[in-house]
């Protein structure tokens, strides 16, 4: 059962971190929107259509920086209970303080399920929404997908190759496609262009030439045009480079496995977002851990000290976690550890300043 001293700091924990979300968000807007409100009116873009976009960038900016907030909202009130002298009055009391901590974990619990519901599945869709308003309409001419030197693994046998892919046009120029069965190439398709149907979803293939590889002989097949069916579709060809953020929880497990059998050369990038989504709500407890410890005590210069001292830790934070998550998206550097080392290293932190906080 909670206390009064559960309540007490339990409503100041939500309270504040929800009315920080509130006094940041139109901030967020504001400065977005006073950077595209340029290309909106270039652009004709419909007044219902702008105001679907700042919801899904309410989404989507919340789940982003909602550790920063946290932070920053633990750090805010516990200070203003120890500028008060109550922090003094709690633990004077005889509360131990691992006692104390309990209404903050307890807000941190409640904070991490509902990071993780909106990290997977609400911000998936808003993330969505959001970047195909961004491409689309606001920056026509930037590329949503790869689309020259194209290189997949479709299954366990099949590599196919695109020098240029126009999405627009569903077209792309000097295709191949490599059959192997174990390590021997067994036949090989070229094509000057390759187009595909929507309609049957088939393709379309100009100077078709198939080579078969056999054991006396090479055997050739060209023709000026040919209609077929491939295992593969479109977004296998040229997947969005934001796909893996539009994804919920069950279709982006789905859909890395399913990459990893194609030996995709995207798996870092999309593991780097799936770890995301189990790290950051867990820093929802050890950022706690650090605010209150920073905080607790009672300083010269009052709160604005605390505030500095927790947004010099929250902007390291975002650092390591940006830094490294960029290393595992370029790099062959381990995705798992980019995303958890921040934890890591913070919870050493954090440790250490809850030792020292008690005495």
């Amino acid at each position: 059962m909670l206390n009064i001293l559960d309540r007490y700091i339990l409503k100041k924990y939500l309270g504040t971190f929800i009315l920080l979300l509130l006094l940041f968000i139109p901030i967020g807007i504001t400065v977005n929107l006073a950077e595209k409100i340029d290309k909106m009116l270039e652009n004709e873009i419909a007044l219902t259509d702008i105001l679907l976009y700042y919801l899904d960038f309410t989404i989507y900016f919340a789940n982003l920086l909602f550790p920063l907030f946290l932070f920053l909202s633990v750090i805010w009130f516990t200070s203003k209970l120890a500028n008060n002298t109550e922090v003094i009055a709690f633990l004077s009391s005889g509360v131990s303080y691992f006692r104390y901590l309990r209404p903050y974990m307890i807000g941190a619990t409640i904070v991490c399920f509902g990071a993780f519901i909106l990290g997977n599945y609400l911000a998936p869709m808003a993330s969505k929404r959001y970047n195909e308003f961004i491409y689309n309409k606001l920056s026509k001419g930037k590329k949503a997908r790869d689309q020259s030197n194209v290189y997949r693994q479709i299954n366990d046998e099949e590599y196919i190759y695109v020098s240029y892919f126009n999405v627009k046009e569903k077209s792309g120029s000097n295709f191949t496609l490599e059959h192997f069965e174990g390590n021997k190439m067994t036949y090989k398709i070229s094509a000057s262009r390759i187009k595909y149907n929507e309609k049957d979803s088939s393709y379309t293939l100009f100077n078709y030439s198939k080579r078969i590889i056999g054991e006396l002989g090479d055997s050739l097949v060209n023709r000026p045009k040919m209609d077929t069916l491939f295992s593969f579709d479109l977004e296998d060809l040229t997947p969005v480079k934001y796909i893996a953020e539009t994804l919920n929880f069950n279709d982006l497990n789905s859909f890395i496995r399913r990459e990893k059998k194609k030996g995709s050369s995207y798996i870092g990038r999309y593991e780097v977002v799936r770890f995301k989504r189990w790290s950051l709500p867990v820093s929802a407890y050890i950022l706690t851990i650090i605010a209150v410890a920073v905080s607790s005590i009672k300083r010269r210069g009052g709160m604005g000290v605390n505030l500095a001292i927790g947004i010099a830790i929250g902007m390291v934070f975002i650092f390591f976690d940006k830094i490294f998550g960029t290393m595992a998206e370029q790099s062959s550097f381990s995705p798992l550890i980019a995303t958890w080392f921040p934890n890591f290293i913070f919870g050493i932190l954090a440790v250490y300043l809850l030792k020292n906080a008690k005495r």
